[in-house]
C-alpha cells in the first residue's frame, strides 16, 4: 500500500512546488496533459485558477467543483437556490467582490485569496452582474475613488442589476459619489434594473436622486465633475453634438435647453430657464396660463391624440413653444433674481451643485410664492389621469385632479436625458405625496421602462398620482411597459377598478399582479357620481396580456370578473391566491368556472391556493379534463385548500377515469399540493400521491396540519 501511495505523494509535492512558481511556469503548466492539470488546479490561488479557465476547457476539464469547494471554505454559507447555480465560478467571484467591497471578507484569511498579483476588486469585477449597496453607501464611495477607475469601467460593462438595501441618510459628499456611480453604471453603462429594499424612513433627497437618475435624468451643471473635470464620455458626446450647425439647432429650438456647461460655468440663461421651464410645465401655472392666453389667437392648444379609447393633451408638451419662448425672454431676468433670493434662503442646501436644488426646484418656488398662492387647486380645470369620458370609473378622483395629470416635482425639460433602466422595483419603502409626485413625473416619460414593481410602499390615496404618471406614459407610442406588480397593506381604490384602469391604459401589458394584505377598500371615500366597483368590467381581451395575478384580494363579490378572466382567449396564466373565491358563492359558480376553463384552449396554468376548495370542490375540478373538454391546462395549484387524503384520492380516481376516456391524451403535467391536510391519513395520502405521480409531476410538502392549526389558535 505504501508503494502504491508514493507516486501520488510525489505528484502532490511536485504540484505544490509548481503552484508556488506559477509566475515563471504558467505557460508550460497550461500545456500539461489533462490528467496532470486536473491534480494541479485545486492547488492554485484564485488569481491563477481564474487564468486557468481556458486551459482547463481545452483539456476537457471543469473547474466548477473547485470553485464550489472554494465557496464552502471561504464563504462558509449555503447560497440561496444553490441547486439553480449553473456557474460556481461566477457565483464565487461575484459574492467575493461584494464581500471585499463591504469589508466583510479578509483576503489574508485564506492562502488561495492572498496573491500579490491579484487585485480583489479589479479581477473579480468583470464577473459581477448584480450588486447590492447598503447602509451609508460606503461601496459607492469606494468604487468612485480614483484608484478604482478601472473597476468602475469593468462594472459599467458587466453590471445588470443594482440594488439598494437598508440605506441611511448621507451627506453631500456621499451623494456626489452616488451621482458619479449612477451616471457611469446607468447613463454610460449596462444596468437595466434598479431595486430598493427595506428603507423604513427614506431620505427624500437620496431616494429622488436614485429615482431620477434611474429614469435617465440629470441636470446641467457640475455635479458630475470628476476631479475638476466633467465626465469624459459626456465630453465626447457633447463634442459630437457641438458640430451640428447653429441653423439646425435653431430649427429644433434648442438654444437654451439642456445645454452642457464645463465645470459649472454656465451661461446666464440655463439657470433661469431651468426655473422658468419648471414653472411653465406645470398645469395651472399662472405664467403658463399667461403664455397660452397670449398665444390663443395664433396657436391652437387643443391637439389631442387618442389611444385605447382615451385622449391625452399634447398641450402638456408645451405646444405653444414660440410664444412661450417670447414669454421666457421677458421673464428671464425676474426669474433669475428670484432664484438668487431662493438660493440664499435654502440653509444647508444652499450649494448650487446639490441635486436637491435641482429636484425640488418647483416645490420650493411654490412655497416661496413664485406661483399663485391658490396653486393647491391648480389642476381643477385640467384633465385628470384617465382623460376618460364622463361616467368612467376613474373620473373625478380628487387626488389626481389636484395634481393635474403628469405634472411633477421638477421639470423634465430642465434636465439632460441619458440612458434609463428597464426595471424599477421598490420594496417596503414608504412613499410620501412629494416622492409620489416625483415618481409620477418620471414615469410619465420613462418609455424604456418594461417592469414596474411597487410593493408595500404605503401609497394610500397616492395611488392616483402614480396612475396619473402611468396614464401619461401610455400615451407614448414607444412605451415598453409590459409588467406591472402592485402590492400593499390595503388598496385605496377597489381592486377591480385598479385592474381596469391599468389594463385599459396599457393594452400591450404582458403581466399584471395585484396583492393586498387586508381587505379595506375604503368604499366610503368614493366620489359621488362614480360607478361602484361592481359596475367596473375588465376589458375583454388585452392582446398581449399573458399573466394576471391576484393575491389576498377579496373577489367574493366579483364572480363576473373572475369568469371574464377565465374565458380570456389570450391569457396563459391566472392566479387567484387567497381571494375568497367561494366565500359567498353557490354551487353554480364552481360549475361555471369548470365549464369556462374547459372551453378555454389558451389557458395553461391555473393557480388557486388558499381559496378553501376542500374535498368536494377539488373533486369537481377533475372535470376540467373530461372527454368533452378542449382545455389545454398544464398546471394546477391547489395549495392551502384544506384538502384531505380521501378527497385527493377521489380526485385522482376521477382524473384517471377522464384520461382513460380520452385514450391517455392529456396535457396536464404539474400539480401543486403544498400545505394541505394530507398528514391526517398517511396511507390514503400515499396511495393518492403514488397514483397521481403516474399521471403528472406532483409537488407537495410534509406539512404538519395539527401544529399549523395550533399556531393559528394561539394567535387568535
Amino acid at each position: 500500500m505504501a508503494a502504491a501511495e508514493e507516486p501520488r505523494s510525489l505528484f502532490a509535492l511536485s504540484a505544490a512546488a509548481v503552484s508556488r512558481s506559477m509566475g515563471a511556469l504558467e505557460r508550460d503548466v497550461w500545456a500539461l496533459p489533462g490528467h496532470l492539470l486536473r491534480g494541479l488546479l485545486p492547488l492554485l490561488t484564485v488569481f491563477r485558477l481564474e487564468r486557468a479557465e481556458g486551459a482547463a476547457r481545452r483539456a476537457g476539464l471543469s473547474t466548477q467543483p473547485i470553485w464550489r469547494k472554494l465557496w464552502d471554505d471561504v464563504m462558509k454559507t449555503r447560497p440561496p437556490n444553490s441547486e439553480n447555480i449553473t456557474c460556481w465560478r461566477k457565483k464565487f467571484l461575484e459574492t467575493f467582490f461584494s464581500n471585499v467591497l463591504h469589508g466583510v471578507l479578509d483576503v489574508s484569511s485564506d492562502w488561495r485569496l492572498n496573491d500579490h498579483h491579484f487585485s480583489p476588486l479589479l479581477h473579480s469585477s468583470p464577473h459581477v452582474s448584480q450588486l447590492t449597496l447598503c447602509n451609508m453607501l460606503q461601496g459607492a464611495v469606494e468604487l468612485t475613488a480614483e484608484h478604482n477607475q478601472k473597476v468602475l469601467e469593468n462594472l459599467a460593462g458587466s453590471l445588470q442589476i443594482l440594488k439598494f438595501q437598508h440605506l441611511l441618510s448621507s451627506d453631500q459628499s456621499i451623494r456626489r459619489s452616488l451621482v458619479l456611480l449612477l451616471h457611469r453604471l446607468i447613463h454610460h453603462g449596462s444596468v437595466n434594473q434598479v431595486s430598493m429594499y427595506s428603507w423604513p424612513v427614506p431620505d427624500t433627497v437620496l431616494l429622488v436622486l436614485i429615482l431620477s437618475m434611474s429614469a435617465g435624468f440629470w441636470r446641467s451643471g457640475n455635479a458630475l465633475a470628476y476631479h475638476s473635470s466633467p465626465c469624459g464620455l459626456c465630453r465626447e458626446e457633447d463634442k459630437a453634438q457641438s458640430q451640428e450647425s447653429a441653423q439646425e439647432r435653431a430649427e429644433r429650438g434648442c438654444y437654451d435647453e439642456g445645454e452642457w456647461s464645463d465645470g459649472g460655468n454656465q451661461k446666464e440663461s440655463p439657470r433661469a430657464d431651468t426655473c422658468l421651464n419648471s414653472v411653465l410645465s406645470r398645469p395651472g401655472s399662472p405664467l403658463r396660463n399667461q403664455a397660452c392666453e397670449e398665444s390663443s389667437s395664433k396657436v391652437s392648444c387643443d391637439h389631442t391624440t387618442t389611444r385605447g379609447g382615451s385622449s391625452c393633451c399634447i398641450s402638456d408638451q408645451l405646444s405653444c413653444r414660440p410664444i412661450l419662448r417670447k414669454t421666457r425672454r421677458r421673464l428671464k431676468s425676474a426669474v433669475a433674481k428670484r432664484r438668487r433670493c431662493l438660493r440664499r434662503s435654502r440653509g444647508p442646501y444652499a450649494d448650487p451643485e446639490d441635486l436637491y436644488d435641482f429636484v425640488f426646484a418647483v416645490a420650493r418656488e411654490d412655497n416661496s410664492g413664485l406661483l399663485d398662492k391658490n396653486s393647491a387647486t391648480e389642476g381643477e380645470n385640467t384633465e385628470n389621469w384617465t382623460s376618460s369620458s364622463p361616467g368612467s370609473p376613474c373620473t373625478g378622483r380628487a387626488g389626481c385632479k389636484k395634481r393635474g395629470g403628469s405634472a411633477g416635482i421638477f421639470s423634465l425639460k430642465a434636465a439632460r436625458r441619458f440612458r434609463s433602466v428597464s426595471t424599477l422595483e421598490l420594496f417596503s419603502i414608504p412613499l410620501t405625496g412629494e416622492t409620489c409626485r416625483t415618481l409620477s413625473n418620471l414615469l410619465s416619460s420613462w418609455v424604456s421602462l418594461e417592469n414596474l414593481v411597487l410593493s408595500y410602499n404605503g401609497l394610500g390615496a397616492n395611488i392616483f398620482c402614480i396612475l396619473s404618471g402611468l396614464r401619461a406614459l401610455s400615451c407614448h407610442s414607444d412605451c415598453h411597459l409590459r409588467v406591472v406588480r402592485v402590492s400593499d397593506v390595503f388598496s385605496h381604490m377597489p381592486c377591480m377598478e385598479l385592474v381596469h384602469c391599468i389594463l385599459s391604459a396599457f393594452p400591450q401589458l404582458h403581466t399584471l399582479s395585484v396583492s393586498f394584505d387586508l381587505k379595506n377598500q375604503l368604499e366610503g371615500n368614493r366620489p359621488e357620481g362614480n360607478p361602484s366597483c361592481s359596475e367596473v368590467e375588465i376589458p375583454e381581451c388585452n392582446p398581449n396580456l399573458k399573466k394576471v395575478s391576484f393575491h389576498d384580494v377579496n373577489l367574493a363579490e366579483h364572480q363576473k370578473e373572475v369568469l371574464l378572466l377565465l374565458q380570456d382567449p389570450i391569457l396563459q396564466e391566472i392566479t387567484f391566491s387567497f381571494c375568497r373565491l367561494f366565500e359567498s358563492s353557490t354551487t353554480e359558480f364552481l360549475s361555471e368556472i369548470i365549464n369556462t376553463v374547459k372551453r378555454n384552449s389558451s389557458l395553461k396554468s391555473l393557480k388557486l391556493p388558499g381559496n378553501r376548495l376542500g374535498n368536494h370542490r377539488l373533486i369537481a375540478l377533475a372535470d376540467i379534463f373530461s372527454e368533452d373538454s378542449s382545455s389545454s391546462l398544464c398546471q394546477l395549484d391547489v395549495s392551502s385548500n384544506c384538502i384531505k387524503p380521501d378527497g385527493l384520492l377521489e380526485f385522482t380516481k376521477k382524473l384517471e377515469g377522464h384520461i382513460q376516456q380520452r385514450g391517455g391524451q392529456i396535457q396536464f403535467t404539474h400539480l401543486r399540493l403544498f400545505q394541505n391536510w394530507l398528514d391526517q391519513d398517511a396511507e390514503t395520502a400515499q396511495e393518492a400521491l403514488r397514483r397521481l405521480k403516474a399521471v403528472c409531476s406532483v409537488v407537495n410538502d410534509s406539512w404538519d396540519s395539527s401544529q399549523a392549526f395550533a399556531d393559528y389558535i394561539s394567535v387568535m
